[in-house]
């Protein structure tokens, strides 16, 4: 089952096999067509009939909204009539200026859920190679839902070229995202500014990826992080729970079979390390689907298994 509802992309075909392919540097107007975000979301109040089999008065429950998709009418969720919608059209007008102005160049853009939930990813620009081969990305990457699993965040991404590995990189001391909870006004402009689009949180993660792949971690250690990272949840008071199969998993990426775990950055250090961790959760870790599994890895308990790789490797290296 496919979580992906539509799509556009430009360069490689995604994960899924599907979506329309673009150009580079297509219009905002071209994306938004291509990508089924066309569309908006409209709200009506609740109503429910009082009575049997459906006859009887008519009510209203002021407290409560409907949104519904503006092209086919489809109900999308039932919210508090405080949330602030974001549009779909508006997480790609959030790109306009930094496409024309900026260097970004938008490379996928897409609805999920059958339109609960809707995403744009650009290239910021900026790239860097470690140790000659090893190639990473900066993206930025939007996302918001209109059912209440998602607040709208902007958070910079980079994508390792030779496995597509996705990694949150860290603005400052915050965790990488900005959030925009619903109950808040969605202002791009304010959050631009919170982001710093400049160049300052990319300088620092390529400092903290070129000593990771100066470090070398001991089997023991590996081990030990891997433990520390790769733990199911666990009620309040009990120990963590290990996931054996995924760290065998990410063992076996780490000691050879992961993509790019032969270069020379990454042969026995931190991060060859955490690239196998995110290889594993991009590309490995067991889901529903493949959208299941990226939506995990961006936005979900994927997420936080990379964070808490990031958090362990980054301590080798302070």
């Amino acid at each position: 089952m496919h979580l992906v509802e539509s799509m556009a992309y430009t360069g490689a075909r995604p994960w899924h096999g599907l979506g329309a392919s673009l150009a580079p540097d297509q219009p905002i107007e071209v994306w938004r067509r291509q990508a089924g975000m066309e569309w908006e979301i409209e709200e009506a109040e609740v109503r429910y009939v009082v009575g049997r089999d459906g006859i009887g008065s008519l009510n209203g429950f002021p407290e409560q909204k409907v949104l519904y998709r503006s092209d086919t009418r489809r109900p999308l969720a039932v919210v508090s009539k405080r949330f602030q919608v974001v549009q779909p059209g508006e997480v790609l007008e959030f790109y306009r200026d930094l496409t024309a102005h900026s260097g970004f160049r938008l490379e996928t853009a897409g609805v999920l859920r059958e339109g609960r939930k809707f995403w744009a990813m650009a290239r910021t620009g900026q790239s860097t190679s470690l140790k000659g081969r090893d190639r990473v990305e900066g993206y930025l990457l939007l996302a918001t839902a209109c059912d209440g699993t998602l607040a709208t965040t902007a958070q910079f991404t980079s994508v390792r070229v030779v496995c597509n590995n996705t990694l949150r990189i860290a603005l400052g001391n915050s965790a990488g995202a900005i959030k925009v909870p619903h109950r808040s006004q969605f202002d791009p402009e304010v959050v631009k500014r919170q982001l710093g689009i400049t160049v300052s949180s990319w300088d620092g993660f390529v400092a903290r990826m070129r000593a990771l792949c100066e470090v070398p971690v001991d089997p023991d250690s590996v081990e030990g992080i891997l433990r520390r990272v790769l733990t199911y949840p666990s009620p309040a008071g009990a120990a963590p729970v290990v996931n054996e199969q995924a760290l065998a998993g990410v063992r076996a990426l780490y000691e050879g079979g992961g993509r790019g775990s032969q270069l020379a950055s990454s042969r026995g250090t931190a991060w060859g390390l955490l690239n196998s961790v995110t290889e594993y959760v991009d590309h490995h870790r067991r889901a529903r689907s493949d959208d299941h599994r990226r939506d995990a890895a961006w936005f979900g308990p994927g997420a936080q298994i990379k964070q808490r790789a990031w958090d362990e490797v980054v301590r080798l290296v302070a």
